[in-house]
Formats: C-alpha cells, structure tokens, sequence
C-alpha cells in the first residue's frame, strides 16, 4: 500500500466549496519533476481568498491551496536539483492551478524552485514567505530607482499585513525612515518595535484627494491599491518612485497623469508570481543579509493544518497581524 500523507483539499460543491483534512498518496499530487517533503507553508491574503472562496482564486478542483512552502527535496529528475536539497518555493500559479505547500508533500516543475538560503530555518523561510519576498523586491524597486535613506519618509500601507510588517523591518534595517499607514492604531507599538518612525491612520488616503498633494514621500510601498494608491502617488516628492504590490483595497487605480508628467514620480509594479529565477535569488539573498530574524520573530504565529481554515477568514477579515506560518507536521 502506498504510503499517505496530510493534505487540506479544497473541492467545489454545487453550493460552494468544501474544506477538508485528507489522507492522500503521491499519485494524487499533479505533475512535476521534484517532489519535495514540505515542512512549513503559510498564510497570505491569496490564500485566504482560495481557502474561503471569496475569489475564483482556484482553477481545478479538488485542489490542495498554499501559494509558499519550505522543505527537503526526495526524488528530482531535474537537473538543477537533488535530494537532500533545502529549497523554497513562491508563486508560479502553485497552490491555485498545481497542488500547493498545504500538504507533506508536493511534486512541482523544478523551474520554480530556489535554494533555501541557509541563514534561514524552513520555518523562517515561511516567516518570510510570498509576503516577505515580496516586500524584498519592493525595496529593491527603491533602490534600483535612486531612492536612498537621506531622500526622506518611505510610506508603507497596509502596514499591518505581511508584506507591510517585512517592508517596515527591512527599510528600518537598510537605514530608511518608514512610516506605518494602517487601520489599527493599536498596532503602533508593534509597527513602531518593527522600526517604523511614525504611525498614521490609512483613512487618510481613503478618500478621493487632490491630483496633486503636498509632497510628502520619498517612496512608498503599497499594498492597499485603489484610492489609497492614487493619493500615495499624489504625495510622492518630485522624482520619487513607489512600489505597488497589491489589491487589497481594489484593483481600479483613480488617478490623474499629473504626478508622472509634474514630478517625475515612477510606479513601479512588483510581481512576485512569474518573476525569473534570477530576480528571486537576488531578493532571496538580500533577505538574508538584511532581514533581522529577531523581528521577523516578532510578527510571526505558528499554526497546523487544521488550523488553516480559521487563520484564512481572520487574514481576509483583516485581523491577521504580521505572518502565518503552517508547520504542515502539526
């Protein structure tokens, strides 16, 4: 008898979606080239979308979810890959069109792995996750556009969430002056201990403002998208860049040509799905050299499996602080 092993599957229903803890064999994984005995995976708004069903986020069904996981290669026939070999993986439509990290094990084309760095634990690589990642090539948008520490404040929205709380850690570790928007102001210690300077209330980018506002940021970081992104960019100082990451406030974009072609501001789009290995690496990389683990503790809670279906309708309901990580043994 082959031997089984947890997942959660996901399966459409005539009146839904069902979410359920399996017992499954790896001929039930989909294609691939290295199979991958998972250890950790975690919780981002994507997920949350696919294990709640607010979104049409899952494209086969059943379907195991987890758009990150961490662990130890068993078998490859690819050439890059053997076992033994610590890697991660995030994005490349897994966990949404290919079966995910919500499970102990997962069979994934080789192509869409990197090297675990090894500055990180597999738990810390999920601490640090799509979300983590993500927040990386953001500050490296910044950088590769001229905006340096003494340019002045970086905004990040969503400040809260997990690519807000790394962004935050990371800036403050690379010398910026970051700046928390977020609807919690009872956060504000924890996004000041993550090193933000300020924490200002994300109302005030709620509401439709001026095409051009009073020149306040050097950069941004934004997650949010919509109005809020619209008054970001309307308060970007002359030449500033920001980095746009998210939709978690809408993907409609009201706003006018003016900071483009008045101040020379860049919008940077920042895609963590399809991205080259390459540009992982490079973000991979700096995540270990200017991440302080000792913060990225701080925002991170450990849950199981069984604990994933909860965790995914407090991060859509916006209660999640900080990141998730999915210990997939527990």
């Amino acid at each position: 008898m082959a031997d089984t092993f947890k997942a959660l599957m996901v399966t459409k229903t005539d009146d839904g979606q069902s979410v359920d803890l399996k017992d499954i064999t790896d001929a039930e994984l989909m294609e691939g080239d290295v199979t991958v005995a998972v250890s950790h995976s975690t919780v981002n708004y994507k997920d949350g979308l696919a294990i709640t069903g607010s979104a049409p986020i899952l494209r086969a069904s059943p379907m195991i979810p987890g758009i990150d996981f961490s662990g130890e290669v068993v078998s490859s026939e690819h050439a890059d890959w053997k076992p033994g070999d610590q890697v991660v993986l995030n994005g490349f439509g897994v966990g949404e069109g290919h079966s995910g990290g919500y499970a102990q094990r997962a069979r994934v084309n080789g192509d869409w792995l990197v090297k675990r760095p090894s500055a990180f634990s597999d738990a810390d690589a999920m601490a640090i996750g799509t979300a983590g990642y993500t927040a990386m090539l953001c500050v490296l948008a910044l950088e590769k556009h001229g905006i340096g520490p003494k340019d002045g404040d970086i905004l990040v929205t969503g400040a809260n969430g997990g690519v807000g709380s790394v962004a935050i850690a990371l800036l403050a570790k690379l010398g910026y002056r970051p700046v928390a928007s977020t609807g919690r102001p009872e956060e504000a210690d924890y996004l000041k201990g993550l090193g933000a300077v300020d924490v200002i209330d994300r109302q005030e980018f709620a509401e439709a403002g001026r095409p051009l506002g009073k020149e306040r940021w050097a950069g941004a970081v934004d997650s949010v998208g919509s109005t809020t992104l619209a008054n970001v960019i309307a308060q970007t100082k002359y030449g500033g860049t920001v980095a746009a990451c998210g939709l978690a406030g809408g993907m409609d974009l009201p706003a006018t040509v003016y900071p483009f072609i008045l101040r020379g501001i860049t919008l940077a789009g920042i895609d963590s799905v399809m991205a080259p290995r390459g540009i992982r690496e490079e973000a991979w990389s700096r995540l270990a050299k200017d991440l302080d683990l000792d913060k990225l503790n701080a925002m991170t809670t450990i849950t199981g499996l069984g604990g994933v279906e909860a965790a995914a309708a407090d991060i859509m309901a916006g209660k999640i602080r900080g990141r998730l990580v999915v210990d997939v043994s527990a």
